[in-house]
């Protein structure tokens, strides 16, 4: 396609990064808002696969992208910023708004300058903090300053999991939060969902970028054959608590399992009938704190050990 002379009319699409730390929920959001799209989106993921889009919302499908049937298009971030935007420039229409997922460890004062981009401007960071399990993670010896980093960068912050605490513990969170970011509004998620305006622009705070801690490891699990739910759930629980994230999609006897633990929360449910993953099942991946020696790790019978 030949791109017009002057982009877009010379219109700049809206950018919101969305930052968070590993499992607090950035991926539910995001399903909630291609569900009830009121504009056209952009969607940046990491992994399509991991995005729950209804199978009837998808009119086409073209590698990593997917158009959606109301205007909104979901793009992998496979291939890094530069190319996910160039794709986005490829379109004849602006979208209404780009929303860029980053990934639970990520940084976003660090993300901040790729948005920088011809068609393009930064909108904000918006960063989602567990209320349940939050506190936790930034005072633990490897995740927290990942976790303080994020905070630090957000020019909006998202309570999410308030649900599953008490109103003194939903105080100390916030506390907590305005501690570490002064004046950075808190906005509370209700099962996932924000209010309708909550990608209205937030005054930017410009967080500086810092030198982060080593690393987190990132390892794979194959599993081809088929496995008994209960016995996934009996290694879930004998992880360590190194092992930050546990997630994937495995061959159930009844169907396809879905494999979700991060922190205290560990489960296997059966996955959604509509989830457009095929490529992906049969692995698991884990995130784990940099000390983790992955032949430590319990054996999960008939897989392949983390790599």
């Amino acid at each position: 396609m030949t791109r017009p002379r002057k982009l877009w009319d010379g219109q700049r699409a809206p950018v919101t990064l969305l930052g968070g730390y590993l499992g607090s929920g950035k991926t539910t959001l995001l399903n909630e808002l291609l569900a009830h799209a009121d504009r056209r989106y952009a969607v940046l993921v990491n992994d399509i696969g991991s995005v729950n889009v209804d199978a009837a919302l998808i009119s086409r499908r073209a590698g990593d992208m997917l158009e959606l049937s109301d205007g909104c298009v979901c793009c992998s971030l496979s291939d890094g910023f530069a190319q996910a935007f160039e794709r986005l420039r490829e379109r004849p229409e602006p979208p209404d708004h780009v929303i860029v997922e980053l990934s639970g460890v990520a940084d976003p004062a660090r993300v901040v300058p790729h948005t920088g981009t011809a068609g393009f401007r930064i909108d904000g960071v918006l960063v989602l903090f567990d209320a349940d399990q939050g506190l936790e993670r930034e005072r633990d010896r490897w995740c927290g300053d990942s976790v303080r980093r994020q905070v630090e960068a957000a020019d909006l912050l998202v309570l999410t999991k308030c649900d599953l605490v008490d109103d003194a513990r939903e105080a100390g969170v916030r506390a907590k939060l305005a501690e570490l970011s002064p004046g950075a509004p808190v906005i509370r998620a209700e099962h996932g969902r924000l209010a309708a305006d909550w990608l209205a622009p937030a005054p930017r705070r410009r967080a500086p970028a810092r030198e982060s801690a080593a690393d987190p490891q990132v390892f794979s699990i194959h599993l081809e054959a088929v496995v008994e739910c209960a016995q996934l759930e009996n290694w879930l629980a004998q992880l360590p608590a190194s092992v930050l994230r546990a997630k994937g999609l495995v061959r159930g006897a009844t169907g396809l399992l879905l494999v979700d633990a991060v922190g205290r929360r560990r489960a296997v449910r059966r996955a959604p009938a509509d989830l457009d993953a095929a490529d992906v099942v049969g692995t698991i991946v884990l995130i784990a704190t940099p000390d983790l020696d992955p032949q430590t790790l319990p054996l999960l019978a008939g897989a392949t050990r983390a790599t």
